[in-house]
């Protein structure tokens, strides 16, 4: 719909695509090999560039499919200008995907492309990430930056946070690096991996979008007044709301941290940015004329079919049982009432049991990075069973570990650096801005109709959105607003597409500890250390080190089947006790809400 609307207004679209279709949802995870199944469904989509994430890197099964056959579906849309892989045929590294694509739009606009990994080091042996920091020395990417033809507009994209002070971060380098050699040329990043919606103002020709997380979003940029001698479209479509925001910073962000070759002189480019819902209605409702059946292609409904097939096939819909309320990662302080790891604390001590030492005291401390997401009240699925909580971390143990040492341990890794495995340490000590909690666009008791400046930057499309609002004088009360994102960026706090509530955000610490078979009063001499062996031998074991123990990975071994991992316990724990009201679940309302 919205290609096809381009169109008939005479503009480009570009759809893009920064990464990690693995791990998360029982569709990709399910399968063998991961993505096996969900990955022939993303090929249905029509990008025009994509990158790589960190996700399709860590088991070497997963790169090869992506090299073998998800790049080759798109071809030199697909890029990776800094990570490479063996290939078995030759024994050499080559890239996965393309360096780089130049290519010239419909209506005449030329783009230089690439697609730049953050500097990840978690990957299989079989590949290889390029630091940036030498990927822009490399002859070829000083070559493509000053490419002998024309180019419009400069597009990086990658799974990579747009906003350069975010340590893990390798877009300054690449901006300093084209700024220094095209001062005048504009450039677009696209970005991801820290999970926030954001956009971002380099420079007044420079912007960047970020777009969330976990298909919850979906970002909107749009910029006008590219300097182009052979671009045929219309620079200023009829119908719709134009891009009006210069690129100049107008909100307390956190610098950017890239201005060594910052462009300060005055631009024509105009700028706008949106982030959407994920989710059919705000689908339709841009789509503007198919809010009723004929959203629908045939096209689409094919590929709807295929997703209900493959979730049958994968049986994603086995009940575990009823979920009795809504757990949440942050919403709630840690081990509240409402907190998913109270619920984990719990959870673990009834189903982490090595049935020949059941009656020994145990600890057992998980990293709270292995739960991913909000368990909502209602049907607890096999799908759900991947969406909470994807990984396969086993549980290893040191038996007889003296209590006073043992006891230590939670302290000194709490105390010390976030356990990383695809979120960066940093997404830990982004402030609450970052995560979109925030006071909400629209005030909740706030007696007016909604803010008429508001009204003005968000364009005619949210004028009909509250329309009914000022309708009858005697109501003008604005609408209690769901739960949600909640944004402010370098260009301010009207870019999400649909107002929320805020919803609060709480800290949580790196690992939690639960406790099992403790004597009915006092404490044990003695207790089985049980943890991750994600975490054991990098962290647990110099702990133990620092607490007093002389303990090595040798001491290490399985605590239950190494097959019962951390994608099991929730399962096991949901068969025994949430029986209550199966099949027929309450369901709550979400995340912000209460039960």
């Amino acid at each position: 719909h919205m290609k096809h609307k381009a169109g008939n207004l005479g503009v480009d679209l570009l759809l893009i695509d920064t990464g990690d279709l693995h791990d998360g949802n029982g569709l990709s995870d399910a399968s063998t090999p991961n993505g096996a199944i969900s990955n022939p469904i993303f090929e249905n989509v029509d990008y025009d560039l994509l990158s790589i994430g960190n996700h399709e890197l860590y088991v070497s099964e997963i790169a090869y499919e992506t090299f073998n056959q998800f790049s080759k579906v798109y071809g030199d849309r697909y890029i990776t200008s800094n990570v490479q892989i063996v290939n078995p045929a030759t024994g050499q590294f080559e890239y996965i995907g393309s360096k780089y694509r130049y290519f010239t739009t419909n209506h005449g606009l030329r783009i230089m492309a690439f697609g730049v990994l953050f500097d990840f080091t978690g990957n299989s042996n079989v590949s290889r990430v390029i630091k940036t920091r030498d990927l822009v020395k490399e002859s070829w990417f000083l070559d493509a930056v000053k490419y002998p033809r024309p180019i419009d507009l400069f597009v990086v994209i990658g799974h990579n946070p747009i906003r350069p002070s975010v340590s893990s971060s390798t877009f300054g380098t690449l901006y300093n690096t084209i700024r220094g050699l095209r001062p005048n040329i504009p450039i677009q990043t696209f970005g991801g991996h820290t999970h926030i919606r954001d956009f971002v103002v380099y420079d007044t020709i420079s912007t960047g979008l970020e777009s969330g997380r976990y298909c919850e979003t979906l970002g909107w940029a749009s910029m006008s007044g590219i300097n182009s001698s052979t671009f045929r479209g219309n620079q200023k479509p009829r119908g719709v709301p134009n891009p009006s925001q210069k690129a100049i910073k107008v909100s307390n962000t956190t610098s950017t941290g890239a201005t060594s070759n910052s462009t300060s002189r005055p631009s024509s480019l105009l700028y706008s940015r949106r982030y959407l819902d994920w989710n059919r209605l705000t689908f339709s409702y841009h789509a503007v004329g198919s809010q009723d059946h004929t959203f629908d292609y045939h096209s689409g409904q094919r590929v709807t079919n295929e997703v209900t097939q493959a979730r049958k096939q994968l049986n994603l819909t086995a009940l575990y049982g009823c979920a009795p309320e809504t757990y949440c990662q942050s919403c709630k302080p840690f081990l509240a009432d409402g907190n998913i790891f109270s619920l984990i604390q719990t959870a673990l001590a009834a189903t982490v049991i090595n049935e020949s030492r059941a009656d020994t005291p145990r600890l057992i401390i998980v990293n709270t990075g292995h739960i991913r997401f909000d368990l909502v009240k209602g049907p607890f699925t096999f799908d759900d069973s991947f969406i909470v909580s994807p990984f396969d971390d086993a549980f290893q143990f040191i038996p007889d570990v003296p209590y006073h040492i043992a006891s230590q341990v939670l302290g000194i890794l709490n105390a010390g650096a976030f356990q990383k495995r695809s979120i960066d340490t940093e997404i830990r000590n982004l402030d609450t801005r970052d995560f979109n909690f925030n006071t909400p666009l629209i005030p909740i008791d706030a007696c007016t109709a909604p803010d008429d400046q508001m009204k003005k930057d968000s364009g005619p499309r949210l004028h009909r959105r509250t329309e009914h609002l000022t309708r009858n004088p005697r109501h003008r009360r604005a609408p209690a607003l769901n739960p949600g994102y909640v944004t402010t960026d370098d260009f301010g706090t009207n870019g999400d597409d649909t107002p929320h509530s805020a919803i609060p955000f709480y800290p949580q610490p790196n690992d939690l500890q639960a406790n099992a078979s403790f004597p009915a009063s006092g404490l044990p001499e003695t207790v089985d250390l049980v943890f991750l062996d994600f975490i054991g031998a990098n962290y647990v074991i110099p702990a133990l080190t620092k607490a007093g123990g002389n303990y090595t990975k040798k001491d290490i071994s399985y605590y239950v089947d190494k097959e019962f991992t951390t994608n099991s316990y929730l399962p096991a724990y949901a068969k025994k006790y949430w029986q209550a009201n199966v099949p027929s679940c309450p369901v709550g309302q979400g995340v912000g809400y209460g039960n």
